[in-house]
C-alpha cells in the first residue's frame, strides 16, 4: 500500500507562457515566485509552489502526489512495477525543477501523470497573494480523467491510502487520503487530463467577490456560484489559458470517522446532484494530458 500524505503540485506546459503566468498570477491571485529554465513558479500557500508552468507545448505534464520520506518512495516504486505499472525514477535535474528531494513518475492505466514526490521545498516567508481579495487559503485538490471511473477508483483504493468519500454516478469518484472529502477525484473523460484543480478560499464573501472580479474581467465562468451537496463546498469554477481550469472553494466538508463514513451515490441527471443551487451542471473543460513520450 502506498502512502499519499498531501498533494504537491500542477506541472502544466504552456505555449503562451505569459499569459498563462500573467492569468494564474493577476487573476487566479498566485504569488509568481519567478523562473529558472523555462519553469515559472506559482505559489499560494506553504509550498514553495503549487502550480508550475513549463514553456512549451500545451496540456498537463503531471500531478505531483507527496510520500513521507525515501523508504516510502522505495516501496513505492517496487509496488507499481509489481503491478506491471513503469516507474520513471526521476534524475536530480529533473528533481530540482520540480523543488523537490526525489521523485518518481508513473502513468495511471488511463494515461495520467503522476509524480510521487518526497521533500517538496517550502517557503517559510510571509505570502503576499497578487491579489489579497482572492481570499486564497491553500492548494485544495487535483482532478484528472479517465474512461472508466470504478476501475480508476479501484486502481487507487487497492494500492494507495485511498478511500472513496462519494459518487456521482458514471461521472465522477471523489476520494481522500485525510479528513478532507476530496483532495483527488476521478472525473469521466474520454482522454486522460486535468480536470481542474482547486484552490480553498477563506469566507463565502471571498466565492462572490471573486465571481464579480472574474466577470468583470471577462473570464469565462464554467459552474457557480453554487454548492455541491457532496462535499458541502460553495465552489466557482472558470477557465483559464491553455485548456487549464481554476475552482475557488469553501467549506469543504471534512469526514473524521472513516469507518461510520459511508459513501453516497447522486444521480447527476437529477435536480440539485451537482449544485444544490440548481446551477449548470455541465463538467468543467478538461486540460488535456501530454503523451509521455514527449513529457519531460
Amino acid at each position: 500500500m502506498i502512502e499519499i500524505i498531501d498533494i504537491a503540485y500542477v506541472r502544466s506546459g504552456a505555449a503562451d507562457i505569459e499569459g498563462a503566468v500573467g492569468f494564474a498570477r493577476d487573476i487566479v491571485g498566485l504569488k509568481y515566485q519567478g523562473e529558472v529554465d523555462g519553469v515559472h513558479y506559482l505559489r499560494a500557500d506553504h509550498r514553495h509552489h503549487c502550480l508550475a508552468f513549463v514553456e512549451g507545448e500545451s496540456g498537463v505534464l503531471s500531478s505531483g502526489l507527496v510520500l513521507r520520506d525515501k523508504h516510502a518512495l522505495k516501496q513505492a516504486a517496487e509496488h507499481l512495477e509489481s503491478i506491471g505499472i513503469e516507474v520513471h525514477r526521476g534524475t536530480p535535474e529533473e528533481a530540482r525543477s520540480r523543488r523537490v528531494e526525489d521523485f518518481i513518475a508513473f502513468d495511471d492505466p488511463w494515461g495520467n501523470r503522476f509524480d510521487l514526490v518526497i521533500g517538496q521545498l517550502q517557503d517559510p516567508s510571509f505570502l503576499e497573494l497578487t491579489r489579497a481579495s482572492s481570499g486564497i487559503t491553500e492548494f485544495g485538490h487535483i482532478c484528472v480523467d479517465a474512461a472508466d471511473i470504478y476501475e480508476a477508483a479501484d486502481f487507487w483504493t487497492e494500492n494507495f491510502n485511498i478511500k472513496v468519500s462519494d459518487w456521482v454516478q458514471n461521472s465522477a469518484a471523489l476520494m481522500r487520503f485525510n479528513p478532507v472529502h476530496h483532495t483527488l477525484a476521478v472525473f469521466q473523460g474520454d482522454e486522460p487530463g486535468l480536470c481542474h484543480m482547486n484552490f480553498q478560499v477563506d469566507e463565502i464573501d471571498a466565492i462572490f467577490r471573486n465571481w464579480n472580479f472574474l466577470k468583470e474581467h471577462g473570464v469565462e465562468i464554467e459552474q457557480g456560484p453554487g454548492r455541491h451537496p457532496q462535499s458541502g463546498a460553495v465552489f466557482l469554477y472558470f477557465k483559464g489559458p491553455e485548456g487549464l481550469t481554476y475552482e475557488y472553494s469553501w467549506n469543504v466538508r471534512l469526514i473524521h470517522d472513516d469507518d461510520a463514513w459511508v459513501p453516497r451515490t447522486f444521480d447527476p441527471t437529477m435536480f440539485g446532484a451537482i449544485d444544490m443551487w440548481g446551477g449548470s451542471s455541465q463538467k468543467p473543460t478538461t486540460q488535456r494530458q501530454i503523451s509521455t513520450a514527449d513529457n519531460s
